[in-house]
């Protein structure tokens, strides 16, 4: 045994020694994690076990590599590089690779990638002549991979009543013959996408049981990394080939599992015991990575959640400074706030740019964030994403604000005269071009005047251009009479691009309406700067081209980059779970942002949104800061928002929170939640205003009206905000929504399905 173990903690070299039989190591945030795989798989090797026995599964090819390099840091080249070590879907490609002719494929078959799964089913749709807007491609899509992630097969999503009566219900009844001939196209084709990677491992396994004994043969020491994020597929077909020898290590920790809308079951790491009675449990309890502080921050609020397995996680790190608290009066004053603080740290502590990290619940909230650290110089990336402004939807939509300014502007009309679809192709597009250059003029003259300059197209075509034509020009009319918001708005849904992501309904659609809604926001706040500045007689009047001015100082392209890597990193905690920083600053602590408004409703997805959390306050190595803002832009709407839950759940005694009775209180029925000491005193300080609107109903006993026929003027009473008077309703069936106005608490937007109010 080489003495590489003597590095390892009591519970570390436990973990790693205990290679027979079935394990679980729980490990908290910030405990060794990687080291104890890494070593265990080292130590393995070391003790003579064939590299070509050891299975290694991570979720990241990223992982992977970091995993096979350390363990060859620690005993050499060699018989290291012959570990089966990978990603889910990279080994069980390898596999069908080798096997797939028991399931008719040949070993080159193709994968196919997103993309390519979404041009097939749109095809079928076509070929099927189906109402795309009704059967949109990434919904048909999502529900054939959530299908595939359960083990689904085409002919059981057909007779399953429960998915054909969601189906039905959602008006999509010929889901079941898009999956089914979308299988049969990708046979066909010798293709797997990757949900079949997992699937179709699983069939081969269970069809071909001489096949499943051979690779249990082969793999008699199998390792999982974070396990608590395994789906259906990937954790019958572990159990699969664990079932022989059962030397079965499961890695991770159930209090951050965090991806359950990608098929992720909490169940598996939970139930781990019962699968396998004999296990042997580890738990890695010592943080290396965060102040004492942040780890009791942090324990504390997981305490919350009924369902996980207990572990106390501590750290010999010092105390550390206590948790920042930043409460702003708008979402832009925060994006301010933060910008200093980090401005003021860096000059103060001499840190590098690289050592901040902003994380928010949604890709919408990096463009107060954004705009903030341009304004200070402060250079950030946007982690696992793209730059609020340089979004797809971001940018379809502003290259209509583009050309509704300047027709001439080519760049623009060819973005938007594609997006949505208007049956205006590239071979259509092309004789455009190319009518444009030989004449001499733009490509807004010839589509205007497409028989003065001979453009060769039929007249369905022309009318298709006219149409485009006429609806810019309104748009353009429309500018000149309104100021900037009121046009954004109008062009925003005139143009389509808002119908077109909510038809799609799918999660990616759904973040792109935010991000829509955000830039609405952003030109809202633009246009009552103009309005203030007006009043002045200042020369900012607020409009839409003169936001496109200030947008285009935003956006543009930083030229020379000397400082390489050293950015602030702006990212989704999603995008944030694995990774550390000195200083972390999580912002929008909002009730129904974080929570979000979907994830309140059961305790299943609240303790997931609580996970969230955890995962987020254990980035931090230094200091963390907790931010919210007091009132938000929804689609133009000035709204309060609400201080998140999860604040009242830190104990006040580690929280620095200045000015202490300025703070607001959360809503009164959290008085029925178990206290804090800061949940306490924040509530107290605002008990006269609830009072108000909590005495006039009895909350316990209220009841709801049926609010279908809800219209604005109406007087309403909620168990929380009292008496209020409806200001506007809009959206139908489950996204219907109203604005009410309560006296005392002010104007609140409520979801209509998960609000209570009684008519008066």
């Amino acid at each position: 045994m080489k003495d590489f173990l003597k590095d390892l903690n009591k519970e570390q070299y436990d973990a790693v020694i205990h290679s027979e039989g079935p394990s679980m190591v729980i490990a908290g945030a910030g405990s060794g994690k990687t080291r104890v795989l890494t070593y265990r798989i080292a130590h393995l090797l070391d003790k003579g076990v064939d590299p070509f026995h050891v299975l290694s599964l991570t979720f990241t090819n990223k992982a992977a590599r970091e995993m096979k390099e350390r363990v060859i840091q620690l005993i050499g080249d060699g018989e290291a590089r012959n570990v089966w070590m990978g990603t889910f879907h990279s080994v069980f490609a390898k596999i069908l690779r080798i096997e797939g002719h028991h399931l008719g494929y040949p070993s080159n078959f193709t994968i196919y990638d997103t993309d390519d799964s979404k041009k097939l089913i749109r095809n079928i749709i076509g070929e099927m002549n189906l109402d795309p807007k009704v059967y949109v491609p990434n919904y048909v899509r999502s529900r054939i991979s959530m299908a595939k992630s359960h083990l689904i097969s085409p002919g059981i999503y057909a007779e399953d009543s429960d998915i054909q009566a969601t189906d039905e219900s959602s008006v999509k009844p010929l889901i079941k013959e898009i999956y089914n001939g979308y299988n049969a196209r990708l046979k066909r084709s010798d293709a797997m996408d990757f949900d079949d990677l997992l699937f179709n491992t699983y069939i081969l396994f269970h069809d071909f049981p001489e096949v499943l004994y051979k690779y249990q043969q082969k793999f008699r020491y199998i390792l999982v990394d974070e396990y608590q994020d395994t789906n259906q597929a990937q954790y019958l077909i572990v159990k699969k080939l664990a079932a022989n020898t059962e030397n079965i290590c499961v890695v991770g920790d159930d209090a951050q599992s965090i991806y359950a809308f990608r098929g992720a079951n909490i169940q598996n790491i939970l139930n781990f015991r019962k699968d396998y009675p004999d296990y042997k449990l580890f738990k890695l309890e010592q943080n290396y990575r965060s102040t004492k502080n942040i780890v009791n921050a942090a324990n504390k609020v997981i305490t919350f959640n009924k369902e996980q397995i207990k572990k106390t996680v501590w750290t010999d790190n010092g105390e550390g400074e206590k948790i920042g608290f930043i409460r702003a009066t708008s979402d832009n004053e925060e994006g301010k706030l933060i910008a200093d603080a980090i401005f003021s740290i860096k000059m103060n502590q001499q840190r590098l740019n690289s050592d901040f990290a902003i994380l928010y619940r949604t890709n919408a909230q990096s463009r107060a964030m954004e705009e903030s650290l341009r304004k200070l110089n402060i250079p950030y990336r946007i982690y696992g994403g793209q730059s609020f402004y340089n979004r797809k939807e971001i940018r379809d939509l502003l290259a209509y604000f583009r050309l509704v300014i300047n027709h001439n502007d080519e760049e623009a009309l060819q973005r938007a005269i594609s997006t949505p679809s208007r049956g205006i192709g590239k071979t259509t597009m092309e004789r455009i071009i190319v009518t444009a250059d030989e004449q001499g003029v733009s490509m807004w003259e010839v589509i205007g005047a497409p028989q003065k300059y001979g453009l060769k197209v039929n007249s369905g075509i022309l009318n298709k251009l006219g149409t485009f034509i006429t609806m810019i020009k309104s748009f353009s009319a429309e500018m000149k009479k309104k100021e900037a918001y009121e046009a954004a708005k109008i062009i925003a849904n005139g143009s389509g691009l808002i119908r077109m992501f909510r038809d799609e309904e799918t999660p990616e659609s759904i973040s792109r309406v935010e991000n829509i809604e955000e830039l609405l926001n952003s030109v809202k706040e633009f246009s009552e700067r103009g309005a203030e500045a007006a009043e002045g007689d200042m020369e900012l009047q607020g409009t839409l081209d003169e936001f496109m001015q200030e947008v285009a100082l935003f956006t543009d392209a930083d030229k020379d980059d000397d400082e390489g890597n050293n950015k602030v990193s702006l990212m989704t905690i999603h995008a944030a779970k694995g990774l550390e920083f000195p200083y972390v600053f999580i912002v929008g602590l909002e009730e129904n942002l974080f929570p979000s408004v979907q994830s309140v409703s059961t305790r299943t997805d609240l303790e997931e949104e609580r996970r969230l959390f955890y995962v987020a306050l254990t980035r931090a190595m230094k200091k963390v800061t907790l931010s919210y803002a007091e009132s938000r832009y929804r689609w133009g709407q000035f709204t309060i928002a609400e201080p998140s839950r999860f604040l009242e759940e830190i104990d006040e005694s580690l929280l620095d929170i200045p000015h202490k009775t300025a703070l607001k209180t959360a809503p009164a029925d959290r008085e029925q939640r178990k206290s804090t000491s800061f949940g306490s005193s924040i509530r107290q300080r605002n008990l006269k205003t609830i009072a108000s609107a909590t005495q006039s109903s009895g909350a316990a006993n209220f009841q709801a009206d049926d609010t279908t026929g809800l219209m604005a003027g109406m007087e309403v009473e909620h168990p929380k905000f009292g008496k209020g008077k409806v200001v506007a309703v809009e959206g139908s069936g489950p996204n219907k929504k109203a604005t009410v106005f309560f006296s005392g608490v002010g104007k609140k937007n409520l979801l209509l399905r998960f609000a209570k109010l009684r008519i008066l």
